[in-house]
């Protein structure tokens, strides 16, 4: 059955995320907004179990234009790794639906962005007393080209006694983000930029007309072969969308 296809697809971005290597990029949540008609809102806020909060919003300028905000968030501290990321980017589109009841979506966005990744890594001898601290400092543009498939036909889910509609979505991201500036100890290094290819699944389960849970994973390949900017960091995230306007979900 399709739900149980996209409720199993993610298991494999999770063993990704704990098996990822280190990089100096975090990818946000991708903008998944779901837009059907002129005058459509979308607003979303998901966080990971690593702590990286994403924002996103989206509007639908009309019948088949959209545009995108979007904007994430790190702050990392252990005693012997800090790691804090910052990411805002903007963008725009074609959106459409189709299919016979004109539930399915499709939108083809592009965008641009920036940001900045700030990691410490420290160590101590056997009496605890700090030895080495090397710390990294990055800035970086991004730009990038988005394909969502999303649905707004219903499957749904039993729990605790309810009943809730499940809606699902795919997407594929391909961005290049390069460094514009990269420090180490204050230092100037060679840039390095990167290729990133990144599949997205995402499902959304119904509270309201106007609310629904996400969950969403995906992984992340690098066209190049870097030692910072790598594909090392994966998507697993939870969080709630609110769709304003567009075309509704027909209820069962």
């Amino acid at each position: 059955m399709m739900m149980n296809k996209y409720l199993i697809l993610p298991l494999f971005s999770v063993a990704l995320l704990w098996s990822s290597c280190s990089s100096v990029y975090m990818p946000n949540v991708p903008n998944t907004p779901m837009l059907s008609e002129k005058g459509e809102l979308s607003a979303g806020v998901h966080i990971s179990p690593k702590g990286n909060a994403s924002i996103n919003g989206a509007y639908a300028v009309s019948n088949h234009f959209g545009v995108l905000f979007s904007g994430s968030y790190m702050k990392n501290e252990r005693t012997s790794k800090d790691f804090r990321h910052k990411l805002v980017e903007v963008g725009g589109g074609y959106i459409d639906t189709f299919g016979p009841d004109n539930n399915r979506i499709i939108e083809i966005y592009a965008g641009y962005g920036g940001g900045s990744a700030d990691r410490n890594f420290r160590e101590f001898d056997d009496h605890n007393v700090l030895t080495s601290n090397i710390q990294e400092e990055v800035t970086f543009t991004k730009t990038f080209i988005q394909v969502n498939y999303s649905s707004k036909k219903n499957s749904y889910l039993k729990l605790f006694g309810n009943r809730y509609a499940l809606n699902y979505g795919t997407a594929i991201r391909i961005s290049h983000v390069g460094m514009d500036t990269f420090l180490i100890n204050n230092i100037g290094q060679p840039k390095e930029d990167n290729i990133f290819i990144e599949p997205v699944f995402f499902t959304r389960m119904r509270l309201s007309d106007a609310v629904q849970l996400q969950y969403t994973s995906s992984g992340n390949f690098g066209l190049r072969d870097n030692k910072f900017m790598t594909a090392g960091n994966s998507i697993f995230t939870i969080g709630a969308v609110v769709n304003l306007g567009g075309k509704k979900s027909p209820s069962k």
